[in-house]
């Protein structure tokens, strides 16, 4: 009787305080939105530097250290395409900044832990 009871209890608690545990579910769009956030953050920032009068050189430094700042700390970092990030940012300085000469290989830098 005694055992029933504890073990009724016990089921009764695991019950009570166990949550569920979902899988993080990462879909294509959601990753794509988050490439274009992080694509128009470091076009913003890229042409607003260089309209200020600033080198392209320190723009390109100040647009890559606030677009690291911003997204550091994201999971969707892990599953980033570099070299789609890559192109789209040089895509953005053209259609919005009419930055025709730049190069892709200075953005080697802007990678997120």
């Amino acid at each position: 009787m005694i055992k029933r009871v504890f073990t009724i209890f016990i089921l009764f608690l695991l019950l009570l305080f166990i949550s569920p545990v979902h899988s993080l579910e990462t879909s294509s769009k959601n990753l794509e939105k988050f490439t274009k956030k992080i694509s128009n953050k470091f076009t913003r920032t890229y042409c607003n530097t260089t309209k200020f009068g600033i080198s392209y050189e320190g723009a390109l430094a100040f647009a890559i250290g606030e677009t690291n700042k911003e997204f550091k700390n994201n999971k969707l970092n892990k599953l980033i395409d570099y070299s789609l990030l890559r192109n789209l940012i040089v895509n953005d300085l053209e259609n919005n900044c009419q930055v025709y000469d730049f190069d892709i290989r200075s953005l080697e830098n802007l990678k997120f832990n």
